[in-house]
């Protein structure tokens, strides 16, 4: 009686500190995938297609536009009291998640907290799991908005559970295309949980939002569905649709397993399980159209309905005619579930692990859509987020067997990741036909947090292709330049780093880092985009069976454009030119539309008024340039393929996407520009030619 008493406190005490915490809503942004998750117990961000710009909702690459979910949320669905009960973090809907909505049935209990294992970060803990930590604390226990007196809709009988929330990402080059959710869900009514399914629900949308034009039903139904067996996942890609050709992606959603009293519940732990007086569990996907009514695609509409679908599939892969319906391009949502699961009393918790995980798509001539070898790297992925989590339980049974306690605490721990040398830090510099990167000396300093020693060996250099400008997953194409390691022993090539190494440590203004290392490019063509990045390695650890291991491209790479740095306009002072001048119908790094065009103004002194003219003196544009913080976002062709935190411009140069001020594309013919320099007052002017 007593620790009722004490639960019903603590659920006092939980949901009217809930009234004081406002909707939130936050992002991984640490790795290569970007995921959006609330205190509402939802996933993804639905207005991400009109609102590309305000933060990401399943983006893989991060620096991409391609997104992978329209919104998601955790099912808990049980028998309570004799009657099915589902709790429902998000269900279809066109809008997605509005506060009191039906089927949107968590409210929240308390707002983000961050931690990082990251050294350098400002969240950094000791106690951190990942390179970012997100926990949160939500519930299914109101019926009324917390401060309110709005009814949740459909929501009359919760399971009052209490969720807490763990998200752990790393930018771990071999790990930073998945975000792991650990969801600790308590039993805080007076009532035994029976016949216990756990879940989660998305609609995957395989859409990149910076390029399609297409809205409604026509940005929904362009992608297929799958599921792989083997790594109980599911997965959407993209068919069809105007922005294809950007794509080229997988979003998956896995159950990792889920933990009770210590054991492990997986489809194939069945032995250790049955030691315990337990069964091992099922996981169960399903899919089904957004208005469906035949089965097995219906859409459930009661708890009845989705605890149906929770507890079984009706879907046989087998079948051509299911399997061709998942392949072919529709709107459907998905729902992955596993159980069932031990019976959970009053007071006890149940831990469900997931992982929202993302992969390149692969093609070549026969291999153009999804097929096995197309999956090949998502398949890869999954498995790799699979082991982390798994950590030190190598097997999968739950037990710290011998030979697996690799950090000798006598304890099972998961999220044991090998580490890589610190990410050095990189300073990028642009000019004139020339990009010099710099980068401090942290990754030697960095000790290995299993071997407990320093075992740096050197350094990797990359850069991507001329003509990659185009493609948003620019990262992808990052090509190894050069490598240089340590003497004297038997790993590399014993190059050494005399050829990157500065005589004397190097600051910039504004930086309070010292740079000790610098590698150049000479001869890099102005106005084009390329990605660099350094990464460090390690020795590998033969004794552990691990080769070496790179720390981040992601977290160690810039884009970056070389051009001239401003020039202040004064007697003798450079000309100010346009290229390409002449301007023929498209310059190679167009894109495919009439907004994605560019040609340069350069010799721009750093802030500066840009005026166009016609030749008949008619005004066509003004620009405002400001060099130091140029990153091109005021015209289409930057939004669209360099829109990225990490860039780099030379200060002294400034794109125009051959727009007039009222948003219609020049015709041929002379052009006349006039620059004038805000802080001499001073002016030049130049023409150039359009061509058709």
């Amino acid at each position: 009686m007593k620790k009722n008493l004490l639960f019903l406190i603590f659920i006092g005490l939980c949901l009217n500190s809930g009234a004081q915490i406002q909707f939130q809503r936050t992002y991984t942004n640490v790795g290569n995938l970007g995921l959006a998750i609330t205190n509402v117990g939802t996933v993804g961000r639905p207005n991400v297609r009109t609102s590309p710009k305000l933060g990401a909702s399943m983006r893989y690459p991060l620096s991409s536009g391609v997104e992978h979910l329209f919104e998601g949320g955790l099912w808990i669905g049980a028998q309570k009291d004799g009657q099915i009960v589902v709790s429902s973090g998000a269900v279809d809907a066109s809008n997605g998640y509005q506060t009191g909505a039906a089927g949107f049935e968590f409210t929240q209990l308390s707002g983000f907290k961050q931690s990082s294992k990251l050294t350098t970060s400002p969240f950094y803990s000791s106690s951190a799991i990942s390179h970012q930590d997100y926990n949160v604390s939500f519930t299914d226990s109101n019926i009324i908005i917390p401060g309110t007196t709005q009814l949740i809709s459909g929501h009359k009988n919760p399971l009052k559970a209490v969720v807490n929330l763990s998200t752990y990402a790393w930018n771990y080059s071999y790990a930073d295309y998945y975000v792991i959710l650990d969801y600790k869900i308590k039993n805080y009514s007076n009532t035994k949980w029976d016949s216990v399914y756990l879940g989660t629900w998305t609609d995957l949308v395989v859409r990149n939002v910076n390029v399609t034009i297409e809205s409604g039903t026509a940005f929904f139904n362009k992608g297929n569905n799958g599921y792989i067996d083997s790594l109980k996942a599911i997965y959407s890609s993209e068919v069809s649709g105007d922005d294809i050709a950007y794509t080229k992606s997988y979003g998956s959603v896995q159950i990792l397993g889920v933990i009770y009293k210590d054991n492990y519940f997986y489809p194939n732990n069945d032995s250790a399980l049955n030691a315990k007086g337990y069964k091992a569990p099922t996981v169960f996907p399903n899919f089904w159209d957004f208005t469906g009514v035949i089965e097995p695609f219906n859409k459930p509409n009661s708890d009845l309905e989705r605890y149906s679908k929770m507890k079984g599939t009706k879907i046989d892969f087998n079948n051509p005619n299911q399997a061709r319906n998942l392949a072919s391009a529709s709107n459907k949502t998905q729902m992955i579930s596993i159980g069932p699961l031990p019976s959970i009393a009053p007071g006890e918790e149940i831990e469900y692990v997931m992982a929202f995980v993302c992969a390149p798509q692969l093609s070549d001539r026969t291999d153009t859509l999804d097929t096995k070898n197309a999956r090949a790297t998502l398949a890869s992925n999954l498995l790799s987020a699979k082991r982390t989590f798994l950590g030190e339980d190598v097997n999968g049974n739950g037990i710290l067997d011998k030979g697996e306690d690799v950090n000798g605490n006598n304890k099972l721990d998961r999220y044991i990741l090998p580490e890589p040398p610190a990410t050095p830090k990189i300073k990028v510099i642009t000019t004139n036909n020339q990009v010099d990167i710099y980068w401090d000396k942290r990754s030697i300093e960095s000790i290995d947090p299993i071997t407990k020693q320093k075992d740096f060996e050197g350094y990797k250099v990359y850069k991507s292709n001329l003509g990659d400008d185009l493609d948003q997953s620019l990262s992808n194409d990052l090509k190894l330049i050069a490598s240089f390691d340590s003497t004297g022993n038997k790993y590399g090539y014993n190059n050494g780093f005399k050829e990157i190494e500065l005589p004397s440590p190097v600051m910039f203004e504004g930086d309070t880092n010292k740079y000790y290392f610098k590698y150049t490019f000479n001869n890099i063509p102005n106005g084009w985009q390329f990605q660099y990045a350094v990464t460090a390695f390690d020795k590998g650890n033969e004794k552990l069976k691990i080769g070496s291991l790179e720390s981040s491209i992601t977290a160690g790479s810039y884009r970056a454009f070389a051009g001239t740095t401003p020039v202040e306009i004064k007697d003798g002072s450079p000309e100010i030119g346009i290229y390409p001048n002449p301007y023929s119908t498209t310059a190679a790094w167009d894109g495919s539309s009439s907004k994605t065009k560019k040609i340069y103004f350069y010799n721009l002194p750093n802030s500066c008024t840009i005026n166009i003219f016609t030749a008949g003196g008619e005004q066509v544009a003004q620009l405002e340039h400001l060099g130091n913080d140029y990153n091109g976002q005021d015209i289409q062709w930057f939004i669209n393929f360099a829109n990225d935190k990490n860039l780099v411009t030379s200060g002294g140069e400034h794109a125009w996407d051959l727009l007039s001020t009222n948003n219609q594309l020049v015709s041929q013919g002379l052009y006349i520009f006039s620059v004038t320099d805000k802080k001499t007052g001073n002016i030049k002017t130049g023409k150039f030619t359009v061509l058709k």
